[in-house]
């Protein structure tokens, strides 16, 4: 596990042209691989599969998101166990890790990234405040981790959750 927190101005960094730009990078090394990506996802509720499907030709690398904003979906698309969330919680290492592996497990995909927070403005604890978000990447049949704490209000902390987890995603792509 890796925990890296980023400045506003860090986050602010990372603009639509910079998204474009990761996405493109994104398509490039999963085309040039021929893999495909799956997502799935928990407080973005689909923001980074619809990013996803944004650039032309999506379906060359592109192959299914999974919004799992329930427990209940976690486990039931994504093979998530009812246990682990009820031990971890739904915001958790295990759970982020296990939602990457099952978006793996339940298609076609190569590569995965899930993420799992809490958006806010309710919802937050002692332990998980709102802003925190843990992720999940499956590349090259490894499995990485880490938490995030974004500032900000809910869109704040999609927009960056969205951001953040391409970005990282190209990291692991490139590594």
């Amino acid at each position: 596990m890796t925990t890296v927190s980023l400045s506003n101005a860090e986050l602010l960094a990372l603009d639509t042209s910079a998204l474009e730009a990761n996405l493109t990078q994104i398509s490039l090394e999963l085309i040039k691989h021929r893999h495909l990506l799956a997502t799935a996802e928990s407080c973005t509720g689909g923001m980074i599969a619809a990013a996803c499907t944004d650039l032309a030709g999506a379906s060359d690398w592109f192959e299914r998101g999974f919004v799992t904003y329930s427990n209940a979906a976690k486990t039931e698309m994504l093979g998530v166990p009812a246990a682990l969330i009820e031990q971890e919680g739904a915001v958790s290492e295990a759970v982020a890790r296990a939602m990457a592996d099952g978006a793996l497990t339940h298609s076609q995909a190569h590569v995965s990234l899930a993420v799992t927070g809490v958006a806010g403005p309710t919802g937050g604890s002692d332990a998980k405040p709102v802003g925190t978000v843990w992720f999940a990447w499956c590349v090259g049949g490894e499995t990485h981790s880490e938490m995030q704490h974004f500032p900000g209000d809910r869109a704040a902390i999609r927009a960056a959750t969205l951001r953040y987890a391409l970005q990282r995603l190209l990291g692991h792509l490139l590594a």
